[in-house]
């Protein structure tokens, strides 16, 4: 009987052994005070996350303009053609972005510079893997830069190669003929 004690006891010394080191390396790291939880992605360039308290903030993607989304009835039934391609191409944005979030487990870190007229914190935003999600969508062709902000922007290279890459190629919005930028749609809709 003290013999089988004796072999016992290093297996179970080996046990605790093992089951400390999952409990260490196995729990999640503390997230950094800039990681936040997504709550929802408005459009192609705007998305709702909340901190670690809890309070929601509104972000606005630094440095670039999505095509616009329809917001209303009217706008989703429109028949004209420019609000048609508008809208298509800023479904297409939204998507990508909701993709882009939940490949980073619904987790975005950002490096805010600013906060605009409207409350929200305008940021760079990666997901917890470093992937800069307006590279990934300028690149794509889903963004344009809005240059009149560009200055702002710690990652404005990056931003600008992407864009020419996607020129170049004529990807997303760069490969149709009748998109009309953002800025310009936004004046000539009201």
């Amino acid at each position: 009987m003290s013999k089988t004690k004796i072999d016992i006891f290093p297996k179970i010394k080996s046990l605790s052994v093992v089951i400390m080191l999952l409990l260490i390396f196995g729990c999640k790291q503390k997230l950094a005070p800039n990681n936040y939880a997504v709550k929802r992605v408005s459009d192609g360039d705007t998305l709702v996350a909340s901190d670690a308290a809890g309070k929601d903030i509104s972000v606005r993607f630094a440095c670039v303009d999505a095509p616009e989304i329809a917001h209303s009835n009217a706008e989703k039934n429109s028949k004209k053609s420019a609000q048609k391609n508008q809208f298509k191409w800023g479904n297409q944005a939204m998507q990508r972005t909701q993709q882009l979030v939940k490949q980073g487990g619904d987790r975005v870190v950002l490096t805010v510079t600013d906060t605009d007229r409207y409350g929200r914190k305008v940021s760079e935003i990666r997901l917890p893997n470093g992937t800069f999600i307006q590279e990934v969508l300028t690149r794509e062709g889903l963004v344009m830069i809005y240059r009149p902000y560009l200055k702002n922007c710690p990652s404005a290279s990056i931003l600008e190669q992407a864009e020419a890459e996607a020129k170049k190629n004529r990807r997303g919005v760069w490969g149709d003929s009748k998109f009309v930028p953002a800025w310009d749609f936004r004046k000539n809709d009201k």
